[in-house]
């Protein structure tokens, strides 16, 4: 039985379908869950085998708004999560049913033949990405300072919450502070490669902190530079001369394209962070005679202590906040399973004032804890006792 679910309906062409399809298929592969086992894609003529237990999207691809009204009604008895999936331009309210037409829609671009937005979107729903979108913008401000502000502009108008230093550092606070802190909780980090970009030390950490992060890297290379020390990272935008004005302003058709890199690449990053933290968890209770028992629902992790205390671990990407504590509680409170939920987190690059925060929110709320991975062994044998 999956886990997961996500049902295809409405007006979908043949290339959206092969297209989701794919995006679902390869995100999955990166977080090892198997197709169809833990996410299965159904259409319409599978609605009857949907699965009660699984947690459930539905996109509805707009066109016709009179086909599958039926499922729409059945899906929204069962409270399944409905999004509208509506070509950029065109009218949602003509397109989808009228029972959905008020909810927010997914817009896309005429001829999209990636849907890389849509599958976040769908991941984001079933739980399998955390809601929040954020990129770093990592730049030297005397070579493309303009350009990152083209880009700060374009990705915040895609739904991101964008770091920028100059935007997003406040008088008064302790800079290099903020910075690590922003960056720990950003899923991309954008590197305009300048020829002058490891000129300055802020930069050259910016870029070895999200390596060490395990943060997904875009990088732009300026025209008429090789890249610097031959970095290999993630995904690779190369300009040309043409691509800039003589204020070093990038061509606007080059902004959704850079966009659209950093859209694709914001899923492999929340995986590969998620990966990591789940192993090294592993690993500190193994060492400490503990059983790891496997993956649950919303990419939990079952644990059994050496005492016999039975977790139930939530890796999360990021900064922790209250409202994570809240939805782990809930997440729990569904599943019935018994076990102490606990948020595991990676501290590096957080603030000591948040890490004090945190400890000040795990006095208050006695139902749900907070871990660091760092110190999950010693802290896992405390919890024990």
């Amino acid at each position: 039985m999956a886990l997961y679910e996500v049902l295809i309906i409405g007006s979908p062409e043949a290339n959206q379908i092969a297209a989701i399809t794919k995006q679902l298929e390869d995100v999955a592969k990166v977080m090892s869950l198997e197709v169809p086992d833990d996410l299965s894609i159904l259409t319409t003529l599978d609605l009857q085998r949907r699965s009660p237990k699984a947690t459930t999207l539905a996109l509805y691809f707009g066109g016709d708004p009179t086909v599958d009204v039926d499922a729409v009604n059945q899906l929204e008895t069962a409270k399944v999560p409905i999004v509208p999936v509506v070509e950029q331009g065109k009218s949602v309210t003509a397109a989808v049913p009228h029972e959905i037409a008020h909810t927010n829609a997914c817009l896309i671009d005429a001829g999209d033949d990636t849907l890389e937005a849509l599958a976040s979107v769908s991941l984001e729903v079933l739980g399998l990405l955390h809601r929040q979108r954020r990129i770093f913008i990592s730049y030297r401000r005397t070579d493309s300072r303009e350009a990152a502000l083209q880009l700060f502009d374009e990705l915040s108008s895609r739904g991101f919450d964008v770091f920028l230093d100059t935007h997003d550092i406040r008088p008064a606070e302790a800079f290099q502070e903020m910075l690590w802190h922003r960056l720990s909780d950003c899923d991309v980090t954008v590197m305009l490669d300048t020829k002058d970009y490891f000129g300055s030390k802020w930069t050259a950490q910016e870029l070895g902190r999200s390596q060490a992060l395990g943060i997904q890297i875009l990088r732009v290379i300026w025209p008429e530079h090789s890249g610097s020390r031959h970095l290999s990272l993630s995904d690779t935008v190369r300009l040309t001369p043409d691509d800039l004005d003589a204020s070093n302003r990038l061509r606007p058709e080059l902004l959704a394209v850079i966009a659209k890199k950093a859209e694709a690449l914001r899923s492999r990053s929340i995986a590969t962070r998620h990966l990591d933290l789940v192993g090294r968890l592993k690993s500190e209770v193994v060492r400490i005679g503990g059983q790891f028992e496997g993956i649950g629902a919303y990419r939990s992790v079952s644990l059994t202590l050496p005492g016999g205390r039975r977790l139930e671990a939530y890796p999360m990407v990021g900064v922790p906040t209250a409202d994570m504590l809240n939805d782990i509680q809930d997440k729990a409170s569904k599943a019935g399973h018994g076990r102490f939920p606990c948020l595991v987190y990676n501290h590096i690059g957080i603030r000591p004032a948040w890490i004090d925060h945190l400890r000040w929110l795990d006095a208050q709320i006695s139902s749900v804890r907070t871990l660091k991975v760092s110190d999950a062994g010693w802290e896992l044998v405390e919890w024990d006792e």
